[in-house]
């Protein structure tokens, strides 16, 4: 498996670079790197942005201003493993212990896809997939579909492979490690200012 860091949006919302946001004493891109290094991934950075290649290697994307997808398809592009983790680069409450099982979760149902679903809400940007998926995306892609969720389920049907979904709810529940963070921190991520200035206030606790 590799791990990667999606941190090629805009943050229109946000005004400024999120992936530079300083918090806790880092830059958020610091937080999510530092995630999967504990993991034990070398991990690498999906975006075109130069400017982040002192934190880890850089994967420019093939597809410009397709957005998350497009960041998908250039990892999966350059990975020579077959299961591949995302992580979005403003979610600095997520536990690695989560990140570790939902690895753990992939490689034990080899689905096309492992997302999770957090208050019935899928998050397509902290998720597992397979390369199987590639072809399809870039054929979503080349069609103008910029869509994470429709380009796998399409991938899914076309390549006769299912997606996994699964309700984190469930998981913390079952889970002693899941009690250290509040559970609705875990997908609270910083999209706009008065996101970060929220954050900021509240101290970030000492997951990595």
């Amino acid at each position: 498996m590799n791990a990667f860091v999606l941190a090629g949006g805009l943050a229109t919302r946000m005004g400024r670079d999120k992936a530079l946001l300083g918090l806790d004493g880092r830059p958020l891109i610091e937080h999510a790197l530092a995630k999967l290094r504990t993991l034990g991934f070398s991990p690498r950075i999906i975006g075109s942005r130069p400017d982040l290649a002192r934190f880890a290697p850089i994967i420019a994307d093939n597809y410009s201003q397709m957005g998350p997808l497009g960041g998908i398809e250039a990892a999966l592009t350059a990975s020579d493993a077959e299961q591949n983790l995302f992580l979005a680069v403003d979610l600095p409450w997520l536990p690695v212990d989560f990140l570790h099982w939902m690895m753990e979760r992939a490689n034990c149902t080899d689905a096309l896809a492992t997302v999770p679903r957090f208050q019935g809400l899928p998050q397509p940007l902290c998720a597992v997939y397979s390369r199987a998926m590639l072809p399809h995306v870039k054929a979503a892609l080349v069609e103008g579909d910029a869509k994470v969720r429709r380009a796998v389920e399409r991938a899914a049907v076309a390549a006769g492979m299912r997606v996994d979904e699964f309700n984190v709810e469930s998981v913390a529940a079952a889970q002693s490690w899941s009690q250290r963070i509040l559970l609705h921190r875990w997908f609270q991520n910083l999209n706009t200012p008065a996101d970060f200035e929220k954050a900021v206030l509240e101290q970030l606790p000492r997951i990595h």
